[in-house]
């Protein structure tokens, strides 16, 4: 499971409710760190564990080769990572540094002023901040200021396809929906899951919404809601996206099980590398995941393309959804000679050794010398198409799950459930979320 994965949304907790649940909660910090309360000088940085923290590892290795205070990375397993995230801000056990996806993931942490605000630090030092391309700095940030500092490839959702099936079936890569349902089609009389879902963790199932709304209604209607316009929700193009899926689970586009697959687990880019899926669509980190796990597949049979255009849509079809990339943030009772050094280590995320180190990795960095790297990435053809489609997108909108707060997220998650499992009809799906 990559990074990139959005935090499993929980039903949300008040901070204060976090802060007692911390009390029974183990001590996660390494030894020798005290915490931001405790007064240790080593900062205590989280990480979500997976195939890139090894990168996040390597720099900090490097950084207390030279640093008088050191850095002690603590790798936490994506599956736990939301929930002791949550209990331990504000209490003595919270780091001093943490993985985030910005924007609404950490705003509840923001509105308890629990971070640093970044601002004044990129102010004083341009070379810092335009190191990183702005749309994706600017995604991280919350009402207009700046908590973090990216620190991972960039993130955008993409429709993967088997190459070796679809040239069997004599079908293109679908560039519009009507080639989308053509190619459903094709797949379900070759006895072949058109499309694979992991539904078993909800999150995949919004992506579809995301894509289908932002193609049908523009980016728009969801930055509405983002903002606070709750009957954003009953916009006409939300209708017609959360109809449109039930038709896909429906006609058997996702096949009959999808709600006992999982992605977390690999299930589904198992299945989807054993032949027996024809699409899936996935953050770009599928494709790292796939060279991994199943590099022949990877090799010879994976292919990408950009989500359909949708026959009546108003909507970009350049617009992109997704995580623009994963952040650090910092604690806000980190001071002095301790801030000073968690600033020298965020800095280390503009220099060109981590954007080569993510490139090695099969990332794309954001940082803005990307494109004079993308060369040597381990797939040039796909680094160069991930590059293009972040860099020409009309928007990035950021995964529903972390643009909202979680009073919101976990509610939609519940209702997303719902919708593909039949419990809701769209109508009721949209009427609901109306209310949160």
């Amino acid at each position: 499971m990559r990074s990139s994965d959005p935090w499993r949304p929980r039903r949300p907790r008040t901070l204060a409710a976090a802060a007692v649940l911390a009390l029974a909660a183990p001590t996660l910090a390494a030894c020798g760190s005290d915490g931001p309360g405790g007064g240790g000088d080593a900062l205590e940085v989280w990480v979500y564990q997976d195939g890139s923290s090894t990168i996040q590892q390597e720099f900090v290795d490097r950084f207390n080769e030279t640093s008088d205070i050191d850095i002690e990375l603590t790798q936490i397993p994506g599956e736990s990572y939301q929930d002791r995230m949550r209990t331990a801000m504000g209490t003595p056990n919270a780091p001093d540094i943490f993985f985030n996806w910005g924007g609404g993931s950490i705003s509840d942490f923001v509105a308890e002023d629990m971070l640093v605000d970044l601002t004044p630090y990129f102010d004083d030092d341009p070379e810092f901040r335009d190191a990183f391309i702005p749309t994706i700095l600017d995604a991280g940030a919350v009402e207009g200021r700046y908590y973090g500092v990216p620190m991972r490839g960039v993130q955008p959702v993409i429709l993967f396809y088997n190459q070796t099936l679809f040239d069997e079936a004599g079908l293109e890569a679908p560039a519009t929906w009507d080639d989308f349902l053509t190619a459903v089609d094709a797949f379900q009389r070759d006895d072949i899951t058109p499309v694979v879902l992991g539904g078993a963790d909800i999150w995949p199932n919004m992506m579809w919404l995301e894509y289908l709304l932002d193609r049908q209604g523009g980016s728009e209607v969801f930055d509405r809601i983002r903002n606070g316009d709750a009957s954003a929700w009953g916009d006409p193009a939300m209708l017609y996206a959360a109809e449109t899926v039930v038709e896909l689970v429906d006609s058997g586009a996702f096949g009959n099980d999808f709600r006992s697959v999982a992605t977390t687990n690999d299930g589904a880019p198992t299945f989807f590398a054993s032949g027996e899926a024809a699409m899936h669509l996935m953050g770009s980190w599928e494709y790292s995941n796939q060279l991994t796990n199943q590099p022949e597949f990877a090799e010879n049979d994976l292919a990408w393309t950009t989500f359909p255009t949708l026959p009546e849509g108003v909507g970009d079809p350049s617009a992109v959804v997704g995580n623009p990339t994963n952040y650090w943030s910092v604690n806000s009772q980190v001071e002095g000679e301790r801030l000073d050094a968690a600033m020298e280590f965020l800095k280390l995320h503009g220099d060109e050794d981590y954007a080569q180190a993510l490139i090695d990795n099969g990332d794309i960095p954001t940082t803005s010398n990307a494109v004079d790297l993308i060369g040597s990435s381990p797939n040039p053809e796909f680094a160069q198409f991930q590059y293009d489609m972040v860099e020409n997108a009309a928007s990035f909108t950021l995964s529903w799950d972390q643009a909202l707060p979680a009073s919101q997220s976990a509610p939609m998650i519940d209702a997303i459930d719902q919708l593909f499992s039949g419990q809701l009809s769209p109508q009721e799906f949209v009427d609901s979320m109306q209310e949160l």
